[in-house]
């Protein structure tokens, strides 16, 4: 005969440890390291982080350039960032003003700003 506990329960252990909760990969905990610290880099081949940084930048929270092979640092689009790939690590940083238009935006989308301009 089994023996079994006289109270049931609803609760199912699933196999396996718990995940801890890593600061990168959480959206709140990687804004906040990003406030703290200024800026943080991210590895071209972390693409969890790349996509928690991607999120943010959507919602205008933090600001992402690319740092190319040379070196140099490219601002990135929301969209941009998006379709982004591995090929390079990106540098993310709070944003310094509330808006900022890139003379090197594309006038089509310097012109969704236009109100705010005025």
């Amino acid at each position: 005969m089994e023996s079994r506990s006289s109270q049931p329960t609803n609760v199912i252990r699933f196999p396996g440890a718990r995940s801890s909760a890593n600061p990168r990969r959480d959206q709140k905990s990687l804004m906040d390291a990003v406030y703290a610290a200024g800026s943080l880099p991210i590895p071209a081949d972390d693409r969890a982080t790349k996509d928690v940084a991607t999120r943010l930048h959507i919602f205008g929270f933090v600001v992402i350039d690319e740092v190319l092979s040379d070196g140099t640092a490219r601002r990135l689009r929301p969209s941009e960032s998006f379709q982004s790939s591995t090929l390079h690590p990106w540098r993310v940083s709070k944003p310094s003003g509330r808006y900022r238009i890139d003379e090197d935006w594309p006038e089509t989308d310097q012109d969704l700003f236009a109100a705010l301009l005025a």
